[in-house]
């Protein structure tokens, strides 16, 4: 201890040939050199639940919070660690590092250099986002679509977060700066290779365990242990199913057979109902047409209904099997979908497995005994079903059908069209005028109900008799003029001239002269101008009559002169005469 300055000891420097200054600049040169906003490598050194204190080399260690290395859940005391110099030495004189900083420092390269090398990375999900999950990623916030979580469907999303995972990074946008990552691709691989090797030991109709693992509308989906299959939704029951739901559940383990499978697609087809036999083969051996038979409408349809008699078995009942009715009617006018039926058998095919049912066969044929329920002459009501041109059509009971001619609705009105006496669906009182049972048809009428007016009208509106008239339609041909007694009459345009020389107009009221009346075609024929003609000429008549009489009694007196002369030159010649004779005396 020669070279040691006890001097200086005493008085507080302990130096010993050396200057502080360079004993200062060994000490420094000792020690890293930083900078602040620097990104560098430290190790980790201590660890606790809140925080980790991490070795750089410095004069001092810096903390950094726990919460920064939730990403990692495995670090531990000794790991190399990136960290950004905050501060190199605080109010306390600490030093200041992040490590979530330096992470998002050289995020960007990271995830790139990851996508690049196709590199598995580790992140922590922070939580749900539509459509999938937020996931940590080297500091930056990371889209994980939800069919990216796993092969399999996920149900509850919820717990995932929190959780640390691997991931690939599977597409970066730069513009926004968007990364998406996947758990999947991961997976994928392995599960190929298994699916291969799954597939390659497959065969038709071998049974296999499976479990649900989807089920939509058109069938269900089956995990077999590292490939799916799909149920269709006709193979999963032999009877009517509406949705699989009705058969299945989710996560339930299933029996299935194989179907068929491809190799290159890796689609395998799975049946559940082929395990089961074929209800028609345990059908009633003894059941045969016309045999009454019960079922549940499953299935309709405009022609039909399908009717299921037992589970898997099933019927078509026609719509014309429906009922003895011939009009056109859609099955759903019947019966609709979830109805208890009972049907009689009309066909039955068990080596097509066929069957068609029937129910009008329930009842009795009603054109059987036609002639005894509605014979000729008979009255009765019935409901108007639809319209022709030519006449209306009804039913009086379902089944039988007829037609009432539209010259038969009534004795005194002109009817162009049905529709302009009666409506569909209205009620209509007829009478049976023929039967035609072959044709399943009924000639009816409705004028017939009542008395032939046209005997008693031929006494009112006989010819030359004045009725006052509405025209209520003009035609080229002429008009229909409304008279009395609720009978029309027509008259031609010359027929239809006033006395001003102006034709009559619709809806105007005159008087008519009857001109003709055709008791058999139902007609009378009427004029409006024969009324002031036939005066003018009666007036003309009675003006020559009155020249007559004129005439007459002008040429009476000269008449009566000449006699009156003729007389007395006959009485001289008479005197003359007598005195003659009294002279001979």
């Amino acid at each position: 201890m020669e070279d040691f300055d006890w001097d200086a000891y005493e008085n507080g420097d302990a130096q010993t040939g050396k200057t502080r200054e360079e004993l200062t600049k060994t000490y420094d040169e000792s020690l890293n050199t930083v900078k602040d906003k620097d990104v560098i490598e430290g190790t980790i050194i201590a660890l606790n639940k809140r925080e980790a204190v991490v070795n750089i080399g410095y004069k001092s260690d810096g903390i950094i919070p726990m919460s920064e290395f939730r990403y990692n859940p495995d670090i531990k005391i000794g790991d190399t660690v990136e960290v950004f110099i905050e501060n190199q030495e605080d109010k306390k004189g600490q030093l200041i590092l992040s490590h979530r900083k330096a992470r998002m420092s050289r995020s960007w390269d990271r995830i790139n250099q990851a996508l690049e090398n196709d590199e598995i990375i580790k992140g922590l999900i922070k939580c749900r986002t539509k459509g999938g999950m937020i996931v940590d990623v080297f500091g930056i916030e990371a889209f994980l679509p939800g069919s990216q979580i796993d092969v399999k469907p996920i149900r509850d999303y919820d717990i995932f977060v929190g959780k640390t995972m691997e991931f690939k990074v599977v597409k970066i946008n730069q513009e926004f700066k968007n990364v998406v990552v996947s758990h999947k691709a991961l997976i994928e691989a392995e599960l190929e290779a298994q699916k291969r090797e799954i597939i390659a030991k497959l065969e038709r109709g071998q049974v296999l365990k499976g479990v649900v693992k989807n089920i939509t509308s058109y069938g269900v989906f089956i995990d077999l242990g590292g490939v799916d299959g799909l149920i269709h939704i006709t193979d999963l029951s032999w009877g009517r199913v509406s949705h699989p739901e009705e058969i299945v559940k989710l996560d339930q383990e299933l029996d299935v057979v194989i179907l068929d499978f491809d190799d290159e697609r890796k689609r395998i087809a799975l049946g559940l109902k082929q395990l089961q036999p074929h209800p028609w083969d345990a059908l009633n051996p003894d059941l045969k047409i016309g045999d009454k038979v019960n079922g549940k409408v499953v299935v309709m349809a405009d022609y039909g209904a399908f009717v299921e008699i037992a589970p898997g078995v099933e019927g078509l009942i026609h719509v014309s099997e429906m009922s003895w009715s011939q009009h056109l009617r859609s099955a759903q006018d019947f019966m609709k979908v979830g109805d208890e039926v009972e049907a009689v058998i009309l066909t039955l095919d068990r080596d097509e497995r066929k069957m068609s049912l029937g129910i009008k066969q329930l009842k009795n044929d009603p054109w059987d005994d036609i002639e005894v329920k509605y014979p000729i002459g008979s009255k009765h009501t019935a409901k108007v079903r639809n319209f022709t041109n030519f006449g209306v059509f009804v039913e009086i009971e379902e089944g039988v059908d007829g037609l009432i001619h539209i010259s038969d609705l009534s004795w005194t009105k002109k009817i162009k069209h049905p529709s302009e006496f009666t409506q569909v669906g209205a009620d209509i009182d007829v009478q049976v005028l023929e039967i035609d049972k072959d044709n399943r048809r009924l000639s009816l009428g409705h004028k017939q109900l009542e008395e032939n007016p046209w005997d008693a009208l031929e006494s009112v509106f006989t010819v030359g008799s004045i009725h006052n008239g509405t025209i209520i339609e003009l035609q080229d041909k002429g008009g229909v003029v409304a008279l009395s007694h609720g009978v029309e009459g027509f008259a031609t345009p010359k027929h239809l001239v006033k006395e001003d020389g102006t034709p009559a107009k619709v809806n105007e009221a005159l008087d008519f002269k009857v001109i003709e009346f055709n008791k058999d075609n139902k007609r009378i024929f009427l004029s409006h101008s024969r009324i002031f003609e036939d005066e003018a000429k009666a007036e003309k008549n009675e003006a020559r009559k009155a020249a007559r009489r004129q005439t007459k009694k002008e040429e009476q007196p000269a008449a009566a002169t000449a006699v009156e002369r003729t007389t007395l030159g006959d009485l001289e010649e008479l005197a003359a005469l007598k005195e003659r004779l009294s002279g001979k005396k």
